[in-house]
């Protein structure tokens, strides 16, 4: 093991862990995706169906990223540098590329974190107490992102926050600041649900949330099939070494696979209480629940504008979703940091700094340049400079980067499956059955494999 691997900053308690690593998963894909696409795909059964494959793929992927970063004891990059039987040269750039998805994605992150932030301040300061129709909502939020200004200085402050909070370090800047940050967003989140669950449109929502509707089912099986699956994949941002870095940060040797379950549990909790917040208020306020991302920016707000103390719910619940957000930038921005401290030997504070101006500059096509795609793609459309920047981590980064961290786990030249195993099983006192492995092992890079090929089946398919 490398000196630095043996020097670098480790993580104060088991709670803190758990709080990073699952607000590094908990993010839009909980609070803004989940909700809209269950809307789309029928409600109850593809909460059921989602679920079901957050097992069988997302919690095995989980293991093997945080395996990898507690056996590697460093980012990615070098955990596969030094975990790698042979071939590490190869091993290393594949790495590289993995982790280049957190960059990407902080650069078009930030940009609808600072729109989140906002509408926070919008309605503490009651601006959007007067957007009584969705058509008055949609130019408010349309006026928002044609106003380069103002975005980008949201945009500034949501990387400001995230710089400053990984600048005092580990523990005492990001550990800290998330445990605090995760606390505010669960007593949010019990807060806004439980208002939400006395409306009387509650009863309603909830039957569309929670009952199977085998009929809307039956009409459009594969892609509601297709939907759940990569919900479920998506939502823990795994394949570009988020969750690798958290692992790297363990100094005991508990369950890995009791400390995946915790932070699953806690990833859909958010999930699932975000659809107990919005459809109840959806079925209240008539608002279609299928819209799809309209639903937060536009529809939501003449919901509140509806409420009784309507300005101070609006306040609460885009505070809640600031926090969700702010707790992603603040974990992957920990990654980033991370990797130019092993790699590069920066120093913290320089390291800080560099992540945050980069992130900064990078961002800027996003926000200047919204409707820019328009006018410069040969093909027109509907696309943005944010939607490619989207496509390029959600459908390639993510998905690739979670088969190679399958492969590097059992392959020969990788990591191997013996040392592989002996890693989960450290602490445990058990071990893993045949049949487990062999999901592991061949059924899984297969699943994998079919959430990439579909995904751009799908999407040729729509156009």
């Amino acid at each position: 093991m490398t000196e630095q691997a043996n020097s670098r900053e480790t993580l104060a308690s088991r709670l803190g862990f758990i709080f990073l690593s699952a607000g590094c998963a908990i993010g839009l894909g909980n609070v803004w995706r989940f909700p809209f696409i269950v809307g789309q795909y029928g409600g109850g059964i593809f909460v059921f169906l989602y679920l079901f494959f957050l097992v069988i793929l997302g919690f095995p992927i989980l293991m093997t990223e945080m395996a990898v970063g507690r056996g590697g004891k460093s980012n990615l990059v070098g955990a596969f540098r030094n975990l790698a039987s042979s071939h590490t040269t190869a091993w290393v750039w594949l790495a590289r590329v993995m982790v280049s998805g957190c960059l990407i994605l902080m650069i078009y992150y930030t940009t609808v974190s600072g729109w989140l932030f906002s509408y926070a301040g919008y309605y503490a300061r009651g601006s959007l107490t007067a957007c009584a129709t969705p058509a008055e909502s949609g130019a408010f939020f349309n006026n928002l992102l044609a106003s380069p200004g103002r975005s980008t200085g949201y945009m500034l402050l949501a990387v400001a926050l995230g710089t400053i909070i990984c600048w005092f370090g580990v523990q005492k800047g990001v550990e800290q600041v998330v445990k605090y940050m995760m606390g505010a967003l669960l007593v949010l989140m019990v807060v806004l649900a439980g208002y939400a669950l006395t409306l009387p449109g509650a009863k309603e929502g909830l039957a569309f949330y929670l009952k199977p509707d085998w009929n809307h089912f039956a009409l459009n099986p594969l892609e509601t099939t297709f939907a759940a699956m990569g919900q479920a994949f998506f939502t823990l941002s795994l394949g570009v070494g988020s969750m690798t870095i958290f692992g790297s940060y363990l100094s005991w040797k508990k369950p890995l696979a009791v400390e995946c379950a915790w932070i699953i549990a806690l990833d859909t909790a958010v999930a699932l209480c975000a659809g107990l917040i919005i459809f109840p208020i959806c079925k209240e306020y008539g608002v279609d629940v299928a819209q799809g991302p309209g639903l937060l920016f536009v529809s939501l707000p003449n919901a509140f504008h509806s409420m009784p103390l309507g300005r101070l719910w609006g306040v609460l619940f885009f505070i809640f979703m600031s926090l969700a957000a702010l707790t992603t930038i603040v974990a992957v921005f920990e990654n980033l940091i991370a990797y130019l401290q092993d790699e590069h030997r920066l120093g913290r504070h320089t390291a800080t700094l560099a992540v945050g101006l980069a992130v900064a500059i990078l961002s800027l096509p996003c926000v200047f340049g919204y409707n820019l795609w328009n006018a410069v793609h040969p093909l027109g459309g509907t696309s943005t400079i944010l939607d490619f920047e989207d496509f390029i981590v959600s459908q390639n980064l993510l998905p690739l980067g979670s088969l190679c961290l399958c492969i590097f786990a059992f392959a020969k030249s990788g990591w191997g499956q013996a040392r592989f195993v002996a890693e989960l099983e450290e602490g445990q006192g058990w071990h893993f059955p045949k049949a487990v492995l062999l999901h592991w092992r061949c059924l899984l890079p297969l699943i994998i494999l079919a959430v990439f090929i579909l995904g751009y089946w799908q999407m040729f398919s729509c156009s």
